[in-house]
Order: structure tokens, then sequence, then C-alpha cells
């Protein structure tokens, strides 16, 4: 029994700091002007160190992105679409949060 209760707290305090560093956050990219422009504004997102999930809608003009905080950041999700001729922010309800 306390090998069991060793091993499950050893497994939740080496997967603590994995889980305390992601991060969700949504950008607005107003400048999807086709249904096709979500798929290049996601590549470019991939292409970011620390991205874990992507999700882009073109009606909404916006892309939730899910990372890893210790590894990127915001500014490097926003340059990233930038670069690829969407330019991108938080937010507006998130960047009031912050």
């Amino acid at each position: 029994m306390k090998t069991c209760f060793a091993l499950i707290t050893l497994i939740a305090l080496l997967s603590a700091p994995a889980l305390a560093g992601l991060r969700t956050v949504t950008l607005s990219v107003p400048g999807m002007t086709c249904a096709a422009c979500p798929f290049t504004v996601k590549a470019a997102l991939n292409k970011v160190d620390g991205v874990s999930q992507i999700e882009v809608s073109y009606p909404d003009r916006e892309a939730v992105v899910t990372f890893d905080d210790t590894r990127t950041s915001l500014k490097a999700l926003t340059d990233a679409t930038k670069n690829a001729g969407y330019p991108s922010k938080l937010k507006s309800s998130e960047a009031d949060r912050e």
C-alpha cells in the first residue's frame, strides 16, 4: 500500500510541472478573407516550438492556440501569423485580463 501511495505521489509531482506551463489563448486574425486562409495560419502556428493544439475558425476570424508558455510566448505566436501574412492580436476580452 505504501509503495502504491509513493508511486502515485511521484507521478503527481512529476506531471505537475509539465501541466503548469500550458496556456490557451484566442487570437483575432481579421485578415483571413477566404476559407483557405485558416490552413496557412494553422501551418504557421504549428511551426512555433511549444504549440500543442490549434483550432482556426474562418467565420470567427480567430485562432485558439494551446501552448507551453515555458517554451514560447504570445509574441512568438503573433509573429508567426504576421510572417505568414496574417497579423493577429490577443482577442480583446483576454487582453483585458493580462
